[in-house]
């Protein structure tokens, strides 16, 4: 089946983390056999298993910081740093798009064209499971998590014509638009609801996630357009302050946005310690059918599966030590299919959740 992943840091782990997309997983892996670090070698996306795993379309992410804690690879001393790396980012997308792995969607009809396109090869090709013969390109939408690289809520409108569709306005930390995870801080006073003002008038959509609290509940008050939340789990089964109440998912619902279900397996059972655990040693590993207690407590919510999907943040600064036991790479998603069958979900919820709601929120947000 057709998969959408709403949250994947392409362009990070190309720059930052000096990961070839192009090449596959395995050999990336071998790359990386002697380099020391949390997630070395342990890898999971790269775009053949992408395309083995039918991911064929994804939030492609703009991340670089200026929260004034210098961190290397993803947080900047300067603003300038931190606006350099996300148009370099912005930049290797365009360049994998210039040689045909790519597809940059922007608008209503690049986007039914490509769905067009994978849809019609899909069928073609649908008792061939590992077949990529023929494939389109990749699509994706272009997220900034973090919106610390643009210099002023004025510069947002030459963000939006290179392309860039949402955004999340903070991070981890003390964001310059918002207060992130780990913090109480609100919106930035001026800047912050500027930018929400502007990102309304552009037709950008918020992304909700990462927002602290206080600065949540603000900001879903003073922006009136689309809401989403692109990696986002229950706090109600993981009491952490990076998942979202049972309230900050209703208003999601309310507003007809959708959540993607994250694979940080932090996120998804409780009590994970970072400094003791490795999900590929610990005697009882997190398994990919707990990610569907996630997806279940929102739909049970909101009386429907219309509001779920996939956000995965496969190689978001962690590997397989920190990723579901059953999952080796991205092309692994395909066992979502089988997982919600056998919790009861239809063929019609599993094909919403896999592909068709994100599908859904993006025609509504660029009407045709």
């Amino acid at each position: 089946m057709l998969i959408i992943d709403s949250h994947l840091d392409l362009a990070w782990n190309a720059l930052s983390w000096e990961r070839d997309q192009t090449a596959s997983v395995t050999l990336l892996r071998q790359t990386e056999s002697t380099v020391p670090g949390k997630g070395r070698a342990l890898n999971t996306v790269a775009l053949p298993e992408m395309r083995r795993g039918r991911v064929f379309l994804s939030f492609a992410t703009l991340l670089s910081r200026n929260t004034g804690r210098t961190t290397p690879g993803i947080d900047y001393a300067s603003l300038a740093q931190c606006h350099g790396m996300a148009r370099g980012q912005l930049a290797y997308y365009r360049h994998l798009e210039a040689h045909g792995e790519l597809r940059v969607i922007v608008d209503r009809a690049g986007l039914d064209a490509h769905v067009a396109a994978w849809q019609a090869w899909d069928k073609r090709h649908a008792k061939s499971a590992d077949s990529v013969s023929g494939q389109p390109p990749l699509g994706v939408v272009i997220s900034m998590e973090g919106a610390d690289p643009i210099s002023d809520p004025g510069e947002l409108a030459e963000w939006h014509a290179l392309g860039l569709r949402l955004i999340g306005p903070a991070h981890y930390g003390n964001n310059r638009y918002a207060g992130g995870t780990g913090t109480e801080r609100p919106l930035t006073a001026g800047i912050g609801p500027a930018l929400l003002k502007e990102m309304r008038r552009l037709n950008i959509a918020m992304d909700c996630t990462h927002l602290s609290d206080t600065a949540f509940w603000q900001a879903v008050k003073q922006f009136d357009g689309p809401l989403l939340a692109s990696h986002q789990n229950c706090r109600s089964l993981v009491p952490m302050q990076r998942q979202f109440t049972d309230a900050q998912i209703k208003v999601i619902l309310e507003r007809d946005g959708v959540l993607g279900a994250s694979f940080d397996i932090s996120m998804v059972r409780p009590g994970w310690l970072f400094a003791s655990w490795n999900n590929l040693t610990y005697e009882k590993p997190v398994m990919m059918r707990e990610i569907v207690d996630h997806i279940d407590h929102i739909c049970q919510l909101a009386g429907s599966s219309r509001h779920c999907a996939l956000g995965t943040d496969l190689d978001g600064g962690f590997g397989r030590e920190q990723s579901p036991f059953d999952l080796d790479t991205i092309a692994d998603l395909q066992k979502m299919a089988g997982l919600l069958a056998g919790r009861g979900y239809s063929p019609a919820d599993i094909e919403g959740i896999l592909h068709g709601n994100w599908l859904r929120f993006l025609r509504a947000l660029w009407p045709a």
